[in-house]
């Protein structure tokens, strides 16, 4: 993991431990510098207002760096206004209803025989994996994503950082 990563996580973890028990999930990720790319995609989503709600939700939340990771021209297909929907599923695709904590996420895996599938709020299905000590994700495509933050809490749920796109 690069040093800048490293000190991300540590600047992000301590403003938002300190600060988020008043503030909900959007609020949290458009205070971080590296999530403006999934705050634009969630406001040209139209999915504010959901993220926004009472909920509880966990939200993988992919850094900048991610979705610069994606093939070229990705990000700005899918923040077209004709392609709204293709958006929505991306991101619905990495939220889950409920509050999953690290602790209930790890529970599962080892309950799981070591890994654990839990469905997404659009109905398709991540799969979660230890790695030693860090939770990875698998999306149905085989991307696999590593948590690099965990347990950013929230008004209405928690925020788990990861450093890969997440794709239905």
């Amino acid at each position: 993991m690069k040093i800048t990563n490293l000190l991300f996580v540590a600047v992000f973890l301590f403003t938002s431990l300190g600060f988020s028990q008043n503030k909900d999930i959007v609020d949290i990720a458009a205070g971080s510098d590296d999530h403006t790319t999934l705050v634009a995609a969630v406001k040209a989503g139209d999915l504010v207002q959901t993220l926004k709600s009472e909920g509880p939700f966990t939200v993988f939340a992919p850094t900048n760096e991610a979705f610069t990771a994606l093939p070229e021209g990705t990000v700005d297909y899918l923040l077209k206004a004709e392609n709204k929907q293709k958006l929505q599923s991306v991101l619905n695709y990495h939220v889950i209803a409920g509050k999953l904590d690290a602790k209930a996420l790890v529970n599962a895996i080892k309950k799981g025989g070591g890994k654990a599938e839990v469905e997404t709020v659009d109905g398709e299905v991540l799969t979660f994996m230890l790695d030693g000590k860090k939770v990875k994700v698998k999306d149905v495509n085989g991307n696999v994503a590593t948590v690099l933050a965990a347990d950013l809490n929230a008004s209405n749920g928690v925020i788990h950082v990861v450093d890969t796109v997440l794709l239905p």
